[in-house]
């Protein structure tokens, strides 16, 4: 791997914009995002290169991946005009990919976190898992029960129904993961973890834990 990112600046960076969230302060500190963004970016550059053969990254840049900073608020009561941590989609074909990925964000406040799986599926999306988990539940659980998936993010997380989705039944034996509306796997790592000469190495082995996730869910539900 590269020599590893100062996160230092980044941390400082995102630190002021989350007390600061406006272009008045924004500009001015223009040249310390810039620092903050190009250090994120040989971050993302670094961990696509140790998946790059395994994950199918041929070809594919941070930039690609690399969302951008400023929000959209047309329709948002929140106006703030910035996200206040810096992300990537690591995926082949970049963050605008059909395809499973990892989603990488720094954050302040220990927020920094390495997540997967099914965030905002579409119906289609989210009844294609119910059906794999009805017919076939001990694959999903094979994976998430996994001893290092297990220790590495915990639970599958997500919002979930109050009852049971329709043309299931609640005594259904897997009625906790039928609830789910989302799917998703999250690894946080605290600020003292991030600023560590280790941390680009310890990315890659969350990403590399979480692979069989993400696998499953391309196999039975797609991108």
């Amino acid at each position: 791997m590269k020599k590893p990112t100062d996160f230092h600046p980044i941390l400082d960076f995102l630190r002021g914009l989350n007390l600061h969230n406006e272009k008045a302060w924004f500009e001015p500190h223009r040249p310390a995002y810039e620092e903050a963004r190009a250090g994120f970016e040989v971050f993302i550059d670094s961990l696509i290169d140790e998946l790059r053969t395994s994950d199918n990254l041929q070809g594919l840049t941070a930039r690609e991946c690399i969302t951008r900073i400023y929000r959209d608020i047309r329709f948002s009561r929140d106006k703030s005009p910035y996200h206040t941590n810096l992300s990537a989609i690591i995926a082949p074909g970049g963050k605008k990919s059909a395809h499973q990925g990892y989603y990488v964000s720094i954050q302040p406040g220990d927020q920094s976190l390495i997540a997967g799986g099914l965030y905002m599926p579409s119906p289609e999306q989210i009844n294609r898992f119910r059906q794999a988990v009805d017919h076939h539940s001990e694959a999903f659980r094979a994976i998430t029960e996994n001893k290092p998936f297990f220790e590495t993010f915990g639970k599958i997380e997500g919002e979930r129904l109050k009852t049971a989705p329709k043309g299931y039944d609640r005594s259904h034996p897997e009625i906790e993961l039928l609830q789910l509306k989302q799917v998703t796997a999250l690894h946080y790592f605290p600020d003292p973890q991030v600023l560590a000469a280790d941390f680009p190495e310890k990315a890659v082995r969350v990403c590399r834990a979480m692979k069989p996730f993400l696998e499953y869910l391309e196999q039975v539900v797609g991108g």
